[in-house]
């Protein structure tokens, strides 16, 4: 099943620059959140940790020259392109809506409070 060239998603180098930074940022900070200015859905989840007095890193892909290979990367590491990603305690707990409901079902302090512990 070849597809179509243009159809065919690069290989990540889940060892190259990005990828680095993107490990180092996750292992780093209690909460990451990697995000793009406008996104509604990047919006909800930073809410959700304002909302609780949690702070947060943020890394925003739309003002950085290599926001889609960063994009890329966490793509390859979680599955999933779409933003936000978000990391807690080093795990990706989802985008927008899974924090969202994370923080309805009381659980996102949680984990937030595990990864401060540690």
């Amino acid at each position: 099943m070849g597809g179509s060239p243009s159809c065919q998603i690069a290989a990540v180098d889940m060892e190259g620059p990005e990828a680095m930074m993107v490990k180092e940022k996750v292992k780093n900070n209690c909460v990451m959140i990697f995000s793009k200015t406008y996104c509604p859905y990047c919006k909800m989840a930073k809410k959700a940790f304002k909302d609780l007095g949690v702070p947060y890193n943020v890394y925003e892909l739309d003002k950085q020259a290599d926001g889609l290979k960063v994009q890329d990367v966490l793509d390859g590491m979680t599955g999933a392109r779409t933003v936000p990603r978000v990391f807690v305690g080093g795990k990706c707990i989802g985008g927008g809506s899974e924090t969202r409901q994370l923080y309805n079902e009381g659980k996102l302090l949680d984990l937030v409070k595990q990864c401060q512990e540690s």
